[in-house]
């Protein structure tokens, strides 16, 4: 069983965790839940408690029990059914260090869940009168740059604005993932950005910062910190007592898990790993398993008047050319053993986290894990799939029909498939590659050199890094990703573009005069 359980955790309808607890059914709060129906009869119920609720526990806890042990990282999970907890416990370290165990309550930060709330928070706005899908995002942030002209709220939203994501920019710019990176540094990032990766509306791709200049355009709308905001309009209405945002990194947040991974290197089992993060908006929410519990539950059972903006919550977005797409609001909108389905994971440090939930039939998982090998997407899915495919025993109603869903892979476009290096230059070939390059969006220097017949990129605080070559002009390396190299009319190197799956032709313009750097 779960290490730290703390709980004794009820199921609506005749399902219960196993009775060896020996307490009785508990709703969020601890008071005793009763049911909406006739209840079952007396010599029934036990026996049924009994059977399904250890089959549930079984499942869970058979899944998770690698990450079960005193000496290893591992996660909270809650699995919620017509509107309740159903299994709800802690499994692994929240601290190696301390010997802490993770429980129900133990907090954690679940990175890019964090999207569906700023949706959320966009929602309630609109809803309020104050704030249109369709206003312009300079409207409101006046500072962004002159080619974020026609993006829009909506854009923002669904990922079809075409602004860069910064974690690749920031990388490319020379920061590492363990220094500061503050909500002020992605805004400034984002108001240099010179070009769009694409028209907005006309493809999807997905971008944190979109979700950040969100979070931006909530506070302004609001008048109200986006921390406060989301406080007041969506944590204490819903009773989710251990849920925040980071709005600095050196805040102390009582009961978070330590972030993990693997210590290969030194066979030492696992190693911390630091986070000093302030993306609000797109990530940097703090939250538990139980707190997820109940967002589910009021995803699924609004109160009137929440019923609209959770129902914005449900929607597709649409490209400009009338193509629908798996992503609205913050949520991946997706089928599941022949039911449809919300899930968004998230990835930051050594934290891995999901939530999906199938509405219809009122289940709904959330794992929340401390170390970077935990694949919590594909342990959420594997549950809400063996929980679906039990039938009516664990869940109402008939199977419904399932619509066509789009079949966008997330792109918008095609993926092209990784070229085949066919040019093998020798060091003269080289030559003419070498040089000092910037990059004015990101205000960010390399130089390039030919060292031992092979080209390198160097960076004063990133090191250097080798590209790799495809084709005269075309190289790959894993900092840029596919590296272009651009011509005058002469034919000299004028400077070279790189492109990621977020990012697309970044800019840096060649400083020298030309010449080899070696």
């Amino acid at each position: 069983m779960g290490t730290g359980r703390a709980w004794c955790l009820p199921l609506l309808l005749g399902l219960f965790l196993a009775t060896s607890t020996g307490c009785p059914a508990q709703g969020w709060g601890g008071v005793a839940v009763v049911a909406a129906q006739e209840p079952l009869p007396a010599e029934v119920r036990p026996v049924l408690q009994e059977e399904q609720g250890a089959r549930v526990s079984q499942v869970v806890d058979s899944l998770l029990a690698q990450w079960d042990r005193p000496d290893s990282p591992g996660a909270a999970v809650v699995v919620i059914q017509d509107g309740e907890p159903i299994h709800l416990a802690g499994y692994g370290m929240a601290s190696l260090e301390h010997g802490v165990p993770n429980r129900a309550e133990t907090v954690f930060d679940v990175a890019s869940i964090s999207k569906q709330f700023t949706a959320y928070a966009v929602a309630l706005l609109e809803a309020d009168g104050v704030l249109s899908l369709d206003d312009p995002a300079r409207r409101h942030i006046p500072e962004l740059p002159e080619v974020a002209e026609q993006v829009t709220i909506r854009h923002l939203v669904h990922h079809t604005s075409g602004i860069r994501d910064w974690p690749g920019a920031l990388f490319m710019a020379g920061w590492s993932f363990e220094d500061v990176l503050s909500f002020r540094h992605i805004l400034r990032m984002t108001y240099q950005q010179s070009e769009l990766n694409f028209d907005p509306g006309e493809e999807y791709a997905y971008s944190n910062t979109g979700y950040n200049l969100l979070a931006e355009v909530v506070s302004r709308v609001s008048g109200k910190g986006f921390g406060e905001f989301t406080r007041k309009r969506i944590f204490e209405p819903l009773d989710m007592q251990d849920t925040r945002f980071l709005e600095d990194h050196g805040q102390v947040i009582p009961g978070r898990a330590e972030s993990y991974a693997p210590d290969a290197s030194h066979d030492l089992g696992y190693r911390r790993v630091t986070s000093n993060l302030t993306a609000y908006g797109s990530s940097s929410l703090f939250t538990t398993a139980q707190d997820l519990g109940r967002w589910m539950a009021h995803l699924q059972r609004p109160d009137f008047d929440r019923k609209e903006v959770v129902e914005r919550l449900g929607e597709h977005g649409i490209l400009n050319g009338g193509e629908s797409i798996r992503y609205g609001w913050g949520q991946m909108v997706d089928v599941l053993a022949g039911w449809p389905i919300f899930r968004h994971g998230g990835a930051w440090a050594g934290y891995r986290s999901v939530l999906v939930h199938a509405p219809e039939r009122q289940l709904g998982v959330a794992i929340l894990g401390n170390t970077a090998v935990m694949d919590a997407d594909g342990l959420g899915e594997e549950i809400l799939r063996w929980l679906l495919e039990e039938g009516d025993s664990l869940g109402g109603g008939q199977e419904a029909g399932v619509g066509p869903v789009s079949a966008a892979t997330g792109s918008g476009r095609a993926d092209e498939p990784e070229p085949e290096p066919s040019w093998s230059p020798d060091a003269q070939e080289l030559v003419e590659y070498g040089g000092r390059y910037r990059s004015p969006e990101l205000d960010s220097r390399y130089t390039l050199r030919i060292q031992d017949g092979m080209l390198l990129a160097e960076h004063f605080r990133l090191g250097v890094q080798l590209l790799r070559p495809l084709r005269p002009d075309h190289f790959r390396a894993p900092g840029f990703g596919e590296v272009r190299f651009t011509r005058d009319r002469e034919g000299r190197i004028t400077g070279f573009t790189a492109t990621q799956p977020r990012i697309r032709d970044l800019r840096f313009l060649r400083e020298d005069g030309g010449g080899p750097e070696r």
